[in-house]
């Protein structure tokens, strides 16, 4: 006797993928049947009660512009900041313009670094100087190691007190924790220039100069103060 054929048996089950697909491509469907949007009730995220379907959406709607929130005041918290340091920025440039020694240029970078940014502690060596400048201290005491670590810097470095020799040249090189390195070279920062000289910045917090940190204003400072010393060179 021939068992007879059952059609069904070959159908697929229904996934929940295929509902979702569904309700996707069907979006009247709540529109004939709004009893069945009525009727859900899903676990809400806050607490173990169940919601409707419509709380829960109004929940992620409110969380949704809570975060849309978060990153307005963080734009704006970093705009503001910004606008700081490009202000702080212009006062050193300006500063520095109206240096008229050369010889003074040196102590008008490292003030500026400590007085309008905060900067604990500073140093700065310029190399390859004018005989002139020769015996200054900022002109002394480099070795040829340390001129050529600053010439493979083609960006500034932000990190660790790594005990570079450089972090020697600070006033209390024992306290510093984080620092930033800033090659000094003619023309951009990322150019194939031998360093003329190196700008130390040091802090005793370990998170002021972290590796992750942004440099674009670090590498703006370390260009402008290659321009303004130049002229002891």
């Amino acid at each position: 006797m021939t068992t007879p054929f059952n059609a069904s048996s070959n159908v697929p089950p229904i996934t929940e993928e295929d509902i979702a697909e569904f309700l996707v491509n069907t979006p009247d469907f709540f529109e004939r049947h709004a009893e069945v949007l009525s009727s859900v009730t899903i676990a809400s995220p806050h607490g173990q009660r169940a919601v409707s379907l419509h709380e829960r959406q109004a929940e992620m709607l409110r969380e949704k512009i809570k975060g849309l929130e978060q990153r307005v005041m963080d734009m704006v918290r970093h705009s503001s900041e910004n606008t700081g340091i490009g202000d702080k920025m212009h006062e050193w440039v300006r500063l520095l313009l109206a240096v008229k020694e050369p010889m003074r240029l040196p102590a008008a970078v490292e003030n500026g670094m400590r007085d309008l940014f905060d900067v604990p502690q500073v140093a700065l060596r310029v190399w390859g100087v004018s005989p002139v400048y020769a015996g200054e201290d900022f002109a002394r005491g480099v070795s040829e190691d340390a001129r050529a670590f600053a010439s493979s810097l083609t960006s500034p470095f932000c990190g660790a007190n790594m005990g570079f020799e450089p972090t020697q040249w600070l006033p209390q090189a024992a306290q510093v924790q984080s620092l930033a390195l800033l090659p000094l070279r003619d023309g951009a920062i990322d150019s194939t220039e031998p360093a003329f000289g190196l700008l130390v910045l040091g802090s005793h917090d370990p998170a002021r100069f972290e590796a992750s940190m942004g440099t674009e204003f670090l590498t703006r400072m370390a260009e402008l103060a290659s321009a303004a010393l130049s002229r002891l060179r």
